[in-house]
This record gives C-alpha cells, structure tokens and sequence, in this order.
C-alpha cells in the first residue's frame, strides 16, 4: 500500500510539475514572438499580448478523478508494481465499494 501511495503521489507532482511548464514554455513563446517582431519591425515597437493562460477549473468532476486513478491504478499493475491483490484492494477503494 506504501508503494501505491508513493506512485500515486509521484504522479500527482508530475501533473503538477507539466502544467507549470507548459505555462513556462507558453510565456517564453510569447515573449520570443514579441522579440521577433520587434526586430523585424526594424525599432518599431509592437506589442503583441501574451497567450492567454486558462484559469483553473473550480469544479473537478469527480468521474474524471476516478479515472485518471483507475488509469494509473492499471499501469502500475501492468508494470507489475502491483500485485492482482493489491489492484483489486485499490479500485475497490478509488470505486468506493
């Protein structure tokens, strides 16, 4: 059960860690376009606006939780992390039965 918990913790912070970046690389393409133009437009000054960063949703559909859970749940048995027993443990938990 540690090591799910260690797995599933993995993953969350990676999910975390991609959307920053993401947001990272979204910011810098738009301050190199800017920089692009500007140096095309030989002095010319043209500001051109940052992309747009999506806010985040305040609802979670909670189906979509359980299964990006279940979805981890299966890769990390197919990976055999974890074993039948413990799978079936997990998705009955995550399923709430």
């Amino acid at each position: 059960m540690g090591l799910f918990r260690t797995a599933a913790r993995a993953a969350v912070v990676g999910s975390v860690l991609g959307r920053t970046q993401r947001r990272q690389q979204q910011r810098f393409a738009a301050e190199d376009a800017a920089a692009a133009a500007a140096a095309g437009n030989q002095g010319v000054v043209q500001q051109v606006p940052p992309a747009p960063v999506p806010a985040p949703s305040a609802v979670v559909d909670p189906t979509d939780h359980m299964l990006t859970q279940l979805k981890q749940l299966g890769e990390l048995k197919s990976a055999g992390i974890l074993s039948d027993k413990e799978f079936q443990a997990q998705k009955a938990r995550i399923l709430g039965r």
